[in-house]
């Protein structure tokens, strides 16, 4: 059983429509596949309507969080979309997504790079607006050769000179909206350095206090004693440890299923959810 529990698509900042990306994810041999927008979950009803058969859609969203000046990523799923706490946070995030990426493409002008907001528009489209698609209009424009090479101090990384804040949740007021919308929470590629500042071990230990149910820890921005160590200490806290691909269609070099998470891990997922089943096409 081929399980990834965190996906990407055109509803925020991946390239595959959510029909495509179920398409793709059956195409892939996956068994089950969990949908994960930053902070929307605009995509979910296109997903459940595309589903082919034998498929199993898990249907999430990776809320933007900072805590202690850090920015994370906290994975929520099968929570009740329409509860009205959560939804009302998601969309304070999805508001101020626009005035700050108006913000980062006035600062890129300022540092000489020709991109436009109305670029930046076209290439979101009808998801929600991010930073892969200003990193996108700057390598339109001839600025930058990868999305990667965006993702720089030089440029729009979190302590970049192009970059600028975002409305953010604490992840403890996280964890009681995902909770009480009878979700389960995941926290997304806890220690990946790569990404910029991380937060201590101990703030993990922290959140497993507060009902934090696991972490990712098998992602491709974990390097393989990362993830050993995430296993472990997983182990000492007693929650979950699970595996994914962050699949972002194009924008990324990495293919739905690459990592995984073991059935096991899954089944208890569901089994503490109670907002809202996988669906099976």
């Amino acid at each position: 059983m081929r399980i990834d529990l965190h996906t990407h698509s055109t509803a925020s900042d991946g390239t595959d429509t959510p029909a495509q990306l179920v398409r793709n994810a059956a195409a892939e041999g996956l068994d089950v596949v969990a949908l994960t927008d930053h902070d929307t979950v605009a995509g979910h009803p296109e997903a459940v309507a595309a589903l082919p058969a034998g498929l199993t859609l898990v249907r999430g969203a990776e809320l933007s969080c900072r805590l202690d000046g850090v920015s994370l990523h906290m994975l929520a799923y099968l929570f009740d979309p329409a509860e009205p706490e959560l939804a009302r946070e998601r969309e304070l995030v999805r508001d101020d997504r626009v005035p700050r990426a108006q913000a980062i493409v006035a600062k890129l002008a300022e540092l000489g790079v020709p991109v436009t907001w109305e670029q930046v528009a076209r290439i979101a489209g009808d998801g929600t607006v991010g930073r892969p698609h200003i990193a996108a209009a700057m390598v339109e424009a001839g600025a930058i050769e990868t999305v990667s090479d965006a993702f720089t101090e030089q440029w729009i990384a979190n302590d970049g000179r192009a970059h600028v804040g975002k409305h953010e949740l604490d992840p403890f007021d996280a964890l009681r909206l995902i909770k009480g919308a009878g979700g389960v929470a995941v926290f997304a590629h806890p220690l990946a350095a790569k990404r910029g500042h991380i937060v201590p071990e101990s703030a993990i230990a922290e959140l497993a206090e507060a009902g934090l149910d696991g972490v990712e820890a098998d992602h491709a921005d974990h390097e393989p004693a990362t993830r050993d160590r995430l296993h472990a200490l997983a182990d000492d806290l007693g929650i979950l440890a699970t595996g994914s691909s962050d699949y972002h269609g194009s924008r990324k070099n990495i293919r739905l299923g690459e990592l995984t998470t073991d059935p096991d891990v899954y089944a208890e997922i569901v089994a503490r959810a109670s907002g809202t089943p996988p669906v099976t096409g």
